[in-house]
């Protein structure tokens, strides 16, 4: 495996590749991040790491000057799993100049849910994931669905640039505990790491409850802003600080109306849906940490660590 830090030593180890399948992230690697090393795998060869603690994307009071940088032990991990090539740039590598050129999510989908308790937050991610882009031209790129929301906003800049680059969705993975496995998890305490499952808990039984209120036709607005704010209170009493707890489209991430739920109840009682058509999300603070987790009704069980 190689470890590269500029961008000429990447294109050089990289020409004449053609199925180059890539994964970006921030280092300190988990589980989480080895199965998308995994997918990656499955999808293309060579498969890329970048590891990059992306200013950009940090609010101003957000944890950047102490996310943990770990690349001597990422790289072992990444060596066991196959991995091609390591790009790991400083940040005059890769930002050279102020990057005053930036890419701008459109505001119904970039200004919603995290975009709107991180402003700015979108902003960074789609100007870095780009300009990797740019850096590792990959046939695959692999993007994990418990970042739901940037998921989809990576997959549509790339239709929309017209990049020669598919956006590989792969599975949320767990904890025994039903917990998302994420570098921030390393911040709770002992007694908020045994209280951290439940934001996974209310997801599942939120999908659960909207399963029963569409098998007895109850499926109504005002239902579901009753199972957003019956999740929100039971965080908020157990030592929660909940930004969102919400019930949304899965092809947008738009807020029902009676209308498209009627019309969802409609195709659902009438036909098969292949793909998901409501997901919740939520993000929600405990002591200093803050988590972040999804689930697409009807989902079956995630995978576990």
């Amino acid at each position: 495996m190689k470890i590269v830090h500029t961008i000429a030593e990447l294109r050089a180890q990289l020409r004449g590749q053609l199925r180059t399948a890539f994964v970006p992230t921030m280092g300190n690697l988990h589980e989480g991040h080895l199965s998308l090393m995994r997918v990656a795998a499955k999808h293309g060869d060579p498969v890329v790491a970048s590891i990059f603690v992306n200013r950009l994307q940090f609010g101003p009071h957000e944890d950047f000057d102490r996310y943990p940088r770990t690349l001597q032990d990422d790289a072992k991990k990444l060596e066991a799993e196959g991995v091609y090539v390591v790009f790991a740039p400083d940040e005059k590598e890769l930002y050279p100049e102020p990057q005053e050129f930036r890419v701008r999510p459109p505001e119904d989908l970039g200004d919603i849910l995290e975009g709107e308790f991180r402003p700015g937050f979108f902003v960074g991610v789609s100007t870095v994931v780009l300009k990797l882009f740019q850096c590792v031209s990959p046939q695959v790129a692999v993007f994990g669905k418990k970042d739901y929301q940037q998921q989809m906003i990576i997959r549509r800049m790339s239709q929309q640039f017209a990049l020669p680059t598919t956006i590989v969705s792969a599975p949320t993975i767990r904890d025994q505990d039903g917990l998302a496995l994420s570098s921030r998890n390393q911040y709770l305490s002992p007694e908020e790491r045994q209280e951290a499952p439940r934001l996974y808990e209310l997801l599942r039984r939120t999908s659960d409850g909207l399963e029963n209120l569409q098998a007895k036709g109850l499926m109504e607005l005002d239902a579901l802003k009753r199972l957003e704010t019956e999740a929100q209170d039971e965080l908020k009493a157990h030592g929660w600080a909940p930004d969102y707890f919400a019930i949304r489209r899965a092809s947008d991430l738009k807020p029902f109306n009676q209308e498209s739920l009627s019309r969802l109840w409609t195709s659902a009682s009438s036909q098969a849906l292949k793909e998901p058509q409501m997901v919740i999300l939520a993000a929600a603070r405990l002591g200093q940490t803050r988590l972040i987790d999804n689930l697409e009704v009807g989902e079956t069980e995630g995978l576990r660590t």
